[in-house]
């Protein structure tokens, strides 16, 4: 799918080169990036090409910039202070790289239609985790799977859980997560895949939307709203694999897990486990969906504890024996 141009122009070479190589790391980024350091570089660059987007240090824009074919210009300001007055929206370009790029990404969002889909664009492989049996090692399972995929594809995981603990998983507060993003998608102004850009995070090569801080966000979403967001990343984001992580309240589950291609199930082998699963595939077989339960492999995941640093935990699944059992399902099933 061909991508929108980003030119970054600034007289530092350093900064853009950094910031370049930064949005070039993000798998599922949906620009490609041109970096300038100065004006006639970038004007002769711009008279050739459109550029979707422009990020500009105040010194060097100029009347010969602003004549271009721009779609969105933003200025790279130096102050901490952002001059409300300018013609232009502005940004703090010291500031982390994630927190300049979600900023960026917004204020794209608010402005940009939905791109053209391309017809050339892979199918993306949409892959649930679900089980009705607590304990057992659900999350971790996803995210190890999900590390271990972005090694060599796009990956973005979606945590649908009521408390997924993830700021104390992570060890770092989040200024936006899934809630703002589906509040964004429900007003149904903007491109919601350049709101996703401005939300998500990495960790070890694996894109990831911060979960609901509050369940009750979470409960509010509709189904529809879910299936939307499915088929905007299928159909307009640069991902090859999306993992959805499902807890039990998402609005109408079924249909949900009728919507991946392939589905995993967590199981134990204790008598309560086991009549959980029982009752779950009666359910799923009144409710009409046989071809869920046969998309759906059951899986024992190995026993491994907590190992590490706490905050190195994530990151550290893909060498323990879950990361080996995960390697090998991967060859498996030719993930």
């Amino acid at each position: 799918m061909k991508k929108g141009v980003l030119a970054v122009c600034d007289p530092e070479a350093v900064y853009v080169y950094n910031l370049m190589e930064y949005i070039h790391s993000r798998k599922g980024e949906e620009f490609e990036v041109q970096a300038f350091t100065g004006a006639e570089s970038l004007c002769a660059y711009g008279r050739e090409r459109e550029i979707e987007m422009l990020l500009i240090a105040d010194s060097v824009m100029c009347d010969s910039v602003k004549d271009l074919n721009i779609r969105k210009i933003m200025i790279l300001s130096e102050g901490e202070q952002i001059h409300e007055l300018s013609e232009y929206p502005a940004v703090y370009k010291y500031q982390p790289a994630d927190d300049l790029v979600g900023e960026v990404m917004d204020c794209y969002a608010r402005i940009q239609d939905k791109p053209a889909a391309s017809l050339f664009k892979q199918p993306v492989e949409v892959i649930g985790i679900y089980s009705p049996v607590k304990r057992t090692g659900r999350t971790s399972f996803a995210l190890t799977l999900g590390q271990l995929l972005a090694g060599s594809k796009a990956v973005l995981y979606l945590n649908l859980e009521d408390y997924a603990g993830f700021e104390g998983l992570m060890g770092k507060p989040f200024s936006s997560d899934i809630s703002d993003l589906m509040y964004f998608s429900g007003r149904g102004k903007g491109n919601l895949i350049c709101k996703l850009g401005g939300i998500v995070q990495n960790i070890n090569n694996l894109d990831y939307v911060p979960p609901a801080f509050s369940p009750f966000d979470l409960r509010s979403v509709k189904c529809s709203e879910w299936l939307n967001l499915i088929d905007e990343l299928c159909v307009y984001s640069s991902y090859a694999v999306v993992i959805l992580d499902l807890g039990e309240q998402v609005d109408n589950l079924p249909e949900i897990l009728a919507r991946c291609g392939k589905i995993y199930m967590p199981v134990r082998e204790d008598s309560i486990a086991v009549t959980k699963i029982g009752q779950y595939e009666k359910v799923m077989l009144a409710r009409e969906h046989e071809d869920v339960l046969g998309r759906t492999k059951k899986i024992k995941l190995p026993f491994h504890s907590s190992f590490g640093k706490k905050e190195n935990y994530v990151e550290q699944l893909v060498w323990s024996e879950l990361g080996d059992y995960v390697r090998k399902l991967i060859r498996e099933e030719g993930l």
